[in-house]
């Protein structure tokens, strides 16, 4: 597994290595038999806002943005499947979102970017949220995958 971890934001190295970790663990998860390739970048709600805007069309900041580079790959499980390097894209996180949205939600930040992460990773690898069936499967791998909630 190859992970390009970028943050121009300090104090965040450690989770580089949190997240090589779920991304073997979602790759056995999933029976995936391939060799990741993917990149992760720190970014904060500004550069964020602009990526959904000129990218989704959405004029807002958002918590994670996945570009899949095997979107529209009619053969994407057969190459998940190869044993051999797969390039899958690119996932932004904004670490502002992520701070927010721990608060909110009461739980610790690591856990919240190792969501974001998670879940960006899931659209990588084609799974989405666009319908109710497709948001119950994408999330209730998120839960199988990530490790139980710090009481």
């Amino acid at each position: 597994m190859e992970l390009d971890f970028n943050s121009n934001i300090p104090g965040y190295e450690e989770y580089e290595e949190v997240y090589l970790t779920l991304l073997e663990k979602t790759f056995k998860h999933l029976k995936l038999n391939s060799e990741a390739i993917l990149s992760v970048t720190f970014v904060d709600d500004n550069f964020i806002h602009e990526m959904n805007r000129d990218y989704r069309g959405v004029d807002r900041p958002t918590d994670v943005i996945s570009f899949a580079f095997l979107d529209g790959e009619k053969d994407k499980k057969k190459i998940l499947q190869s044993g051999g390097p797969v390039s899958l894209g690119d996932i932004y996180i904004s670490i502002d979102r992520a701070k927010a949205q721990a608060e909110e939600y009461g739980h610790p930040l690591k856990r919240e970017l190792s969501f974001l992460f998670v879940h960006g990773l899931l659209h990588l690898l084609g799974y989405d949220h666009m319908t109710e069936e497709d948001e119950k499967v994408m999330f209730k791998l998120q839960d199988e995958i990530l490790p139980p909630k710090e009481k």
